[in-house]
């Protein structure tokens, strides 16, 4: 046992040297663009967390914290990211962890930010969030500006970059679809945050997920329920499509 911790943490060691030229233009907003390349041996280990909300929690089970299970992952789409990336290079040891938690917005993150994303140290961090801040805005009068919205989001990051400076930001668009709860009320402002956190993740110099681009274009494949049934959460369909993008852009 002591050996395999020993062998795990040389690994990540390794990692951190041998990208350490783009780790230092990450702080640049074209680093890491997809299609990057690892070595096999760079990638070994690697630790890759979900944070986000209910479309990432997706009924996890919030006492699991190993790597790689299914409870702990949910049913959504970091469980299918991490099922066909495990499948495909069982040698490489990759750890996957999924702390979404359902109804979070970027001010809940804030709060739980050092517990659930800074102590567990990953080299790969995907956030996906943005949905909630706007939709409780409609439904519970929750307070919230774009631009509240924008500069926490921001904080946020910079934050993460600061306490891990090796680590690789991957940030989901926020999308909705226009079916279920989703009405004229939610537009312009959801395209105004949408654009928020495409300008916090270029300064961030994160890869970004262009997901209402997707889900647009596949409503013109099917209707916009069979992609997400309330407008906002995912159906299996929904969940495949996010991960399917994701593995493209990020290229583990």
């Amino acid at each position: 046992m002591a050996l395999n911790i020993m062998n795990r943490n040389l690994t990540r060691r390794q990692f951190a040297a041998t990208a350490g030229t783009a780790v230092g233009l990450s702080l640049l907003p074209r680093t890491f663009l997809a299609g990057t390349s690892r070595t096999s041996e760079a990638s070994m280990g690697l630790r890759i967390l979900f944070q986000g909300d209910s479309i990432t929690d997706c009924g996890r089970d919030r006492n699991e914290k190993a790597p790689n299970t299914n409870g702990g992952l949910g049913s959504g789409y970091p469980l299918l990211v991490a099922g066909h990336v495990l499948e495909s290079n069982p040698a490489r040891e990759y750890q996957f962890f999924n702390r979404g938690v359902s109804g979070n917005r970027v001010p809940d993150l804030i709060d739980r930010w050092k517990g659930d994303t800074l102590e567990l140290k990953p080299d790969v961090l995907s956030i996906l969030i943005g949905v909630n801040d706007l939709w409780h805005k409609l439904m519970r009068g929750t307070p919230g500006t774009v631009e509240e919205y924008e500069q926490g989001y921001a904080r946020l990051l910079a934050d993460t970059r600061q306490a891990l400076p090796s680590v690789r930001l991957v940030v989901l668009e926020p999308f909705v679809l226009r079916t279920g709860a989703v009405d004229a009320r939610w537009f312009p402002e959801f395209d105004l945050r949408r654009a928020a956190a495409w300008r916090v993740a270029k300064n961030a110099g994160a890869t970004m997920i262009e997901l209402q681009e997707m889900f647009d274009r596949l409503s013109r494949k099917a209707p916009p329920a069979y992609w997400a049934a309330d407008g906002v959460h995912p159906t299996p369909a929904g969940h495949a499509a996010i991960a399917s993008l994701w593995q493209q852009k990020v290229k583990l």
